[in-house]
Order: C-alpha cells, then sequence, then structure tokens
C-alpha cells in the first residue's frame, strides 16, 4: 500500500453515475472501509444475483430483482476505486483486488443465467467466457503497451444493461405467455448470442488498438 502509487488505467465512467457515490465514498473514507473489502462486497451481490438467475423458473420475478442486484455489483466496482483514491490507498496490490472478483463476478451471474432452465447453458456459459476475455484482453494491452483498453460495445457495463433487457423481456413474456420463447431460442438464448457477439467486436476492438500503440511505440524508439 503507498500513497504514492498512480493508477495507470481506470475505467471511464459517466459524472453523473460517479456523483452517486460521492456521499458513500466519504463515509468509507471516515469509517476506514478497506477498498478490498468493497471488491469482495461486489462478489457477494453477484452471487446473489446470480441465485436470483438460478431460481427463474420457479420465481419469475427474480428476473427482475437479478438485474438489480448486478447494477450494486457495478456501482461497487466503481466505488472501491474511488474510495482506495479518495483514501490514499491505492497500490499494485489493489488492482489485482480491483480486478479479480469481476471477473469472479462475471462468472457467476453468467452461471445463473446458465442453469436458470429459460436458456441454453452452452451459450450463457461462452457469455461467461468472452465476458472474461474481454477484460483479459483488456489487462494484457496495459501489461504491454501501457495502456488498458476500455473500448468496444460489449464492455462490463453493457453486459449488465443487455442482460437486464433480456431478463425483464423474459418475465413480461412469462407473465403473458407463459412462456419465454421467440421463435425457436427464448429471450435468454437471444441475449446470450447478443453479448458473445458484442464481446467478440470488443475483443477485436482492444487488439486493434493495443495494436496500433505497440506500432507506434516501436516508431517511436526507431525516431
Amino acid at each position: 500500500m503507498s500513497e504514492s502509487y498512480q493508477v495507470v488505467s481506470r475505467r471511464p465512467i459517466a459524472d453523473m453515475f460517479r456523483k452517486t457515490a460521492h456521499l458513500s465514498v466519504d463515509l468509507c473514507v471516515r469509517a476506514r472501509v478497506h477498498p478490498d473489502t468493497i471488491s469482495c462486497a461486489s462478489m457477494v451481490f453477484a452471487a446473489a444475483a446470480a441465485l436470483g438467475f438460478y431460481y427463474a423458473t420457479d420465481f419469475p420475478w427474480l428476473l427482475l430483482a437479478a438485474p438489480l442486484l448486478c447494477y450494486v455489483r457495478l456501482w461497487l466496482n466503481m466505488l472501491d476505486g474511488m474510495v482506495a483514491q479518495a483514501a490514499g490507498k491505492a497500490s499494485r496490490r489493489g488492482e489485482i483486488f480491483n480486478d479479480l472478483p469481476d471477473r469472479v463476478s462475471d462468472i457467476l451471474i453468467f452461471a445463473g443465467v446458465a442453469h436458470s432452465g429459460l436458456c441454453n447453458p452452452f451459450l450463457a456459459y461462452w457469455a461467461a467466457l468472452l465476458a472474461v476475455m474481454t477484460a483479459y484482453v483488456g489487462t494484457l494491452g496495459q501489461a504491454v503497451a501501457g495502456h488498458r483498453e476500455f473500448a468496444g460495445i460489449m464492455s462490463k457495463p453493457w453486459r449488465m444493461v443487455v442482460l437486464h433487457l433480456g431478463a425483464w423481456t423474459a418475465f413480461m413474456l412469462l407473465w403473458q405467455h407463459g412462456t419465454s420463447a421467440l421463435g425457436p431460442l427464448t429471450v435468454l438464448d437471444h441475449t446470450n448470442i447478443l453479448i458473445i457477439v458484442g464481446c467478440l467486436q470488443t475483443v477485436f476492438i482492444r487488439l486493434r488498438r493495443t495494436f496500433y500503440r505497440l506500432a507506434g511505440k516501436q516508431h517511436h524508439n526507431h525516431d
């Protein structure tokens, strides 16, 4: 832990979203809540969301609640970094705690979706794998080019937005028609496919930007 440590790359977050955490940041700093604790708490809410999806066949109203828990997970993911900066607790060790729980959360959430009985598990697990891959490619860019890439249409927040829309649409269809099928596939099948395709685009964009950055550095070194 070092107050002089400067975070190399941080996900761009809308000011409006950040403003929702200002009071909580002050409270956490005063109460000496460690950022790592907040990071771990995000996994708890991700696990709760996963359970919501898992039991959604028996209790369809959980399709309304689970996405909200996913948003709490996102909010805590933002809060931990803000608290680390405000408390002077940003560190290299903290970078691990800031990122690793995110990947665990992605896997937990999509595993819950996979076993919900409302989609093809194969598609949900591919969504989980590619969600982790998008983050891996971003951190790989930071490791080899000194800059983490957050570009692409299916970054972490947008995966949760797409999953949210899919879950609520599935609930509406179940409530009105007793099924979440849209043609040969279910709503959550379509949702997972959209996430998979979006993640592939995101991986491609992040890799391309990293290669451009490396090519620029090589050109600068030759000069």
